[in-house]
């Protein structure tokens, strides 16, 4: 309980420093590009562009895992990096070291792999591996993800395990109706800050799929 109500105060922050920045807007932050190809009330079958994550692994509960994780991503983009600045041929030839500030991107993503949870943020699309500066954090990693179907449901509410599991069930047994193969993990995204009503948040859970044409 104490774990959740940090992670929310977090957020509550970290929405109030992206306003101060400049990130949050009238305009919705930048979300993940991807193709609906089949829609049945709040579930759909999405084909995703490739995209980058920034993530990064911690031990913890369900509810825990985030508040250990964010404050490492939120750093990395926020300007605890290194980018290496080109200087005009002149006298000396020189090379420095920057902080460079990334735009919040939509969702964040939390994904239990064994023990563990891997949180991870989307980065913006005009990024690629090798313009993206490199985290300063040995403990937060890039990784590019290929384009890929993935099967969601969308709700809205707390951010709890209790929600994840029921929508998780939910989501499992529409794939199975729609003969839908399941080639990984699912993961729980995140929308909104939480100083967003929770009825009026966007949450889902995300299931990779084969390739339904073949």
């Amino acid at each position: 309980m104490v774990n959740a109500f940090v992670l929310q105060v977090r957020w509550w922050l970290a929405g109030v420093l992206i306003a101060l920045l400049g990130v949050a807007n009238s305009v919705a932050v930048e979300e993940a590009e991807y193709d609906v190809v089949l829609k049945e009330e709040s579930f759909e079958l999405r084909r995703y562009e490739p995209h980058i994550l920034a993530e990064t692994v911690v031990d913890g509960d369900f509810e825990g895992a985030g508040n250990k994780a964010f404050s490492r991503l939120f750093k990395y983009i926020s300007g605890s990096n290194t980018s290496s600045e080109k200087v005009a041929m002149t006298s000396p030839v020189g090379q420095q070291p920057q902080s460079e500030k990334i735009d919040m991107t939509s969702p964040v993503g939390q994904q239990q792999v064994n023990d563990q949870w891997v949180v991870s943020f989307t980065m913006p699309a005009s990024f690629t591996l090798e313009t993206l500066p490199q985290p300063a954090d040995p403990a937060v990693t890039l990784r590019e993800v290929p384009a890929r179907y993935m099967a969601a449901v969308r709700y809205s509410g707390f951010w709890s395990e209790k929600s994840y599991r029921l929508n998780k069930e939910k989501l499992e047994a529409w794939i199975a109706s729609q003969s839908l193969t399941v080639v990984g993990e699912p993961a729980w995204a995140r929308y909104d800050p939480p100083f967003k009503p929770w009825f009026l948040r966007r949450n889902e859970i995300l299931v990779p799929v084969a390739d339904p044409s073949r």
